[in-house]
């Protein structure tokens, strides 16, 4: 009789390990896929997202976890590190620029300094004092703005005392300034391609000093954020400015290749098309162009690596995203949603009535998320035809794309700051 309790208790113990092993096994994919939302566009700097608990429909009130009132005003989007959201905003009253850090449970906020208080720079309309997308590496935040013809960086920690500020060169755009930081290795990467005035850079993370510039030649002006992968065996920083798209290497600022144009100037940012294995740069003015260039060359490259181009609804503010076999823009004439084949460029279909992009798109759950400009975020499913998931809209005006992580998305309008999804 003992034996057979002592079988029966081992054979319980054996049930409720492999009854713990099955919860951990179901845990466990959404633990891995659980992302932190450092900066712009996200963990990889293309606006993709592993999650797939994401939610697809909610409304100004419906799947809201919390909505702040940010005070002042920006563009930039939110960052989110664990149980913190970051965000930038400005003051114009007080000529203040501001970090904000708040809470992701409750969107209480838990500090707000001033980096710079300074006159307030020329810029159009449609672009902010606080556009800049700052990032965090879980302990330190940077931050970018511009001060006169100057531009400043600085670093909090998380705690929001200020670690370091630096002013690694100039820069001038009757646009207004927007230079997001871009954090790999040990370095604050920038690229800043003004109207007679810009530099590449890379910073100390750990004091700010500068550990290489390069200063451009033939300053003409972009706005998109460079974007760093290891592509053909080696780190690429990918700059598009001063009318040619350059491969930097951001250990030391060594020019790997370069390639022209497509056109003078630039705003949607680059990523990287597995299926054409070819980084996506878009110009905007004078010409809207879409390009595909393969990063394995050295020097120019422009007759021997670009795979592919097109104008056909190629994308004036907002970033490309790719999904798989896709590639999709919001175009701005005609407005419209457009997708493409990642490996041609063909144009595969177009989507139009859907409102003016500003936002840049991304992806979760296998889905991808256009917001555009009334706040209204369109889901649809990647594919060769248009197949539409949800519309939802938030009853104000943004031009901030998303950040989403731990299965929340985090959406910045013209006046406040959502979470939504369900309470962490």
């Amino acid at each position: 009789m003992a034996a057979k309790n002592q079988g029966e208790q081992g054979m319980g113990q054996v049930s409720r390990w492999l009854a713990v092993l099955a919860m951990m096994a179901a845990i466990a994919p959404s633990r891995v896929r659980a992302e932190n939302w450092p900066g712009w566009r996200g963990p990889r700097g293309d606006g993709t997202s592993l999650e797939t608990n994401v939610p697809t429909t909610w409304s100004a009130v419906d799947n809201i976890v919390w909505k702040t009132p940010i005070p002042g005003a920006g563009h930039s989007s939110p960052i989110v590190w664990e149980d913190r959201v970051f965000l930038t905003t400005a003051i114009p009253a007080a000529k203040d620029r501001v970090l904000l850090c708040l809470d992701r449970k409750t969107g209480r906020t838990l500090w707000q300094k001033t980096v710079i208080n300074a006159p307030l720079e020329s810029k159009q309309p449609e672009n902010s004092y606080a556009s800049s997308t700052p990032a965090t590496d879980g302990e330190k935040v940077y931050v970018t703005f511009l001060e006169k013809n100057t531009v400043v960086v600085a670093a909090y920690d998380l705690a929001g005392e200020q670690k370091w500020i630096s002013r690694p060169g100039r820069y001038d755009s009757p646009h207004g300034f927007c230079h997001s930081p871009v954090l790999w290795d040990d370095k604050v990467l920038l690229a800043c391609c003004g109207n007679s005035l810009g530099f590449v850079a890379a910073l100390s993370r750990a004091d700010g000093k500068t550990v290489w510039c390069v200063e451009s030649k033939k300053p003409v002006m972009s706005f998109c954020v460079p974007f760093v992968k290891e592509m053909a065996g080696r780190t690429q920083m990918i700059v598009p400015g001063n009318s040619v798209v350059t491969s930097y290497d951001p250990q030391d600022g060594k020019e790997l290749w370069s390639a022209d144009g497509p056109s003078k100037e630039y705003v949607p940012s680059p990523i990287y098309l597995a299926k054409a294995d070819a980084v996506l740069v878009a110009s905007s003015w004078p010409a809207r162009i879409l390009m595909a260039v393969k990063p394995d060359g050295q020097g120019n490259v422009t007759a021997s690596k670009v795979v592919w181009k097109t104008k056909d609804g190629a994308p004036y503010v907002p970033s490309p995203v790719a999904a798989g076999d896709y590639v999709f823009t919001a175009s701005w004439e005609p407005k419209s949603l457009v997708c493409y084949d990642a490996a041609t460029g063909n144009t595969l279909w177009k989507q139009e009535g859907v409102g003016t992009h500003h936002a840049s798109p991304v992806t979760a759950n296998g889905l991808v998320y256009f917001i555009n400009d009334d706040g209204v975020t369109t889901v649809l499913k990647p594919g060769p035809k248009f197949e539409l998931a949800a519309k939802n809209p938030i009853g104000e005006k943004t031009y901030a794309p998303p950040a989403i992580s731990q299965g929340q998305i985090f959406l910045r309008t013209f006046s406040t700051l959502f979470c939504i999804g369900a309470p962490k």
